[in-house]
């Protein structure tokens, strides 16, 4: 028992130390829904349908209001002061 416990502590102390930071998030490995919504707005902008690309950015807006793309949808929308974005209407 005594050298089960000393095994694991000498292989705890032996194990790398990961050095905590911040990540950057324009590095990010995996695509966020609201990362895939702004994407598809912006190729319905470039094939000038302003309908569905209004319509992709209010879902993106209503759906993931956290995202990091839901402020320039809100700006691109007109709307500034919507909720969710800590401002008033």
């Amino acid at each position: 028992m005594i050298a089960r416990l000393f095994a694991v502590a000498l292989l705890v102390s032996a194990a790398p130390f990961q050095c905590g930071h911040e990540r950057d998030p324009s590095l990010r490995w995996d695509e966020t829904p609201g990362d895939a919504l702004w994407q598809l707005a912006q190729r319905f902008r470039e094939a000038h349908d302003e309908s569905a690309a209004r319509q992709t950015l209010e879902y993106l807006v209503e759906r993931y209001p956290s995202s990091r793309w839901a402020p320039a949808a809100r700006d691109e929308l007109g709307e500034a002061g919507a909720p969710g974005d800590g401002g008033a209407r």
